[in-house]
């Protein structure tokens, strides 16, 4: 499966140029919108929608993920396993698909046009109210923060122990383990993510602590408010759209 995933697209669009927390806040609103109202006009305009901002962000057609075979067998096959109940649960099915495939769209979209540093400073500014509650929303930032950090490299690193892999003899020695590469894989992945885990928290406590999020905190700016208007009446739209039909 080849796809851009968790790393921006270095392209200048206004898209870009907006605040992380500005797309949350938006993606948030989809979020809502297709939980409380998902049908199928509500979804049409959704999809408009998030077609109109990937043009908007000057996205190349070659950021859209590659999804492998397997991956729309298993959705050709739900359906398939839905159908002797009846037209209707077929179509429900496939609006919960295409609310899935929207949400993750969403997500990509994020991902595609933010900075990942900007991320956890973001979050950490959007639940600020929540610190009145003692609720530990830095703390969670860090968390965030130290997971979009550490996936690309968990990522690389099953990338190379497939390679390694590849590159062992095939002997009647690894006759075992090549009978089961998918778990030989997890479980040094496993093994590499613990010690990575382990050699992180010893270099944070040996600073002193996690520190700041980022030495040049952003916020809203005129265009994140017009974007925000702009998508309260994309989804209010819809809203209405699906009430009425």
């Amino acid at each position: 499966m080849s796809m851009v995933l968790l790393r921006e697209v270095p392209v200048e669009s206004p898209i870009h140029r907006l605040w992380a927390g500005t797309k949350m806040i938006v993606a948030f609103f989809i979020s809502v919108l297709l939980m409380l109202q998902p049908t199928w006009p509500v979804l049409g305009v959704v999809v408009a929608f998030l077609i109109a901002i990937g043009l908007t962000a000057r996205l190349p057609l070659g950021t859209l993920p590659r999804l492998p075979w397997w991956f729309w067998a298993l959705i050709a096959l739900g359906g398939l396993i839905t159908i002797p109940t009846g037209g209707t649960a077929v179509l429900r099915y496939v609006q919960v698909t295409l609310f899935g495939l929207i949400l993750l769209t969403t997500s990509f979209l994020i991902a595609w046009t933010t900075p990942m540093s900007e991320i956890a400073p973001a979050l950490a500014k959007l639940g600020a109210p929540l610190r009145v509650l003692r609720i530990p929303v830095d703390e969670w930032a860090v968390v965030v923060a130290l997971t979009l950090r550490g996936l690309p490299l968990l990522m690389d690193e099953i990338r190379v122990l497939r390679a390694a892999r590849r590159l062992r003899p095939k002997d009647g020695s690894m006759a075992r383990g090549a009978a089961n590469p998918l778990v030989d894989i997890l479980t040094a992945a496993m093994a590499v993510a613990t010690r990575r885990a382990g050699e992180l928290g010893e270099a944070i406590t040996a600073r002193g602590g996690t520190g700041e999020l980022t030495a040049h905190p952003a916020g809203p700016h005129r265009a994140d408010y017009l974007a925000l208007i702009v998508s309260v009446v994309v989804c209010g739209g819809a809203a209405a759209i699906g009430v009425l039909l």
